[in-house]
């Protein structure tokens, strides 16, 4: 295989990683189809450029911010298409992923909960605490600065946290102590 990379070498990378770049993505997209598609996308992007990857550095993370460039591309291109007249076929059913996802009736509500907040805020919660990627990781992912990364996250996090108490499935637990319960 061209640039730098082995037949087996990429077949390990897409074994390791594809289920966490389409969990990923799914998590961002709430579409299957799309979740596949930006799959595919990010793993033609991961061999074409394998040869600018900086073996210094994580490698999750150069996968994962790739994976985020290319669902925004997509996303941007879709916006395009619908704005011109034309509608792509994408399933944006929130329960169906859910369903799929999350298992028990807490984590549906906490992923509604997720859903509620800004893309930027999404992004965040989704890299660290679902792709358990570190701060400095997640904020190269996103090309941020990790000061950002952090107010960005503590956005996000006192967002969750303003409208939790709503949902009595939900209660955050904070010093051993529930928080929003009461």
């Amino acid at each position: 295989m061209t640039n730098g990379i082995s037949r087996e070498h990429a077949k390990q990378i897409f074994i390791e990683y594809s289920p966490y770049v389409y969990q990923t993505a799914l998590l961002l997209a709430k579409s299957e189809s799309l979740a596949d598609d930006v799959t595919q996308e990010t793993f033609i992007q991961v061999f074409k450029k394998f040869h600018t990857f900086d073996t210094n550095k994580s490698m999750k993370a150069w996968i994962y911010k790739i994976t985020v460039n290319t669902l925004r591309n997509m996303l941007r291109r879709q916006r395009w298409l619908k704005f011109i007249g034309f509608s792509p076929e994408l399933s944006f059913d929130e329960t169906s992923i859910e369903h799929s996802i999350l298992q028990d009736e807490q984590n549906q509500a906490l992923w509604g909960e997720i859903n509620q907040i800004s893309a930027k805020s999404k992004e965040i919660i989704v890299l660290h605490y679902y792709a358990e990627l570190k701060l400095n990781e997640v904020a190269e992912v996103l090309n941020i600065p990790l000061g950002t990364c952090k107010s960005r996250l503590n956005t996000a996090l006192s967002q969750l946290r303003k409208n939790l108490p709503k949902n009595e499935l939900l209660t955050l637990h904070k010093g051993g102590e529930v928080y929003g319960k009461y």
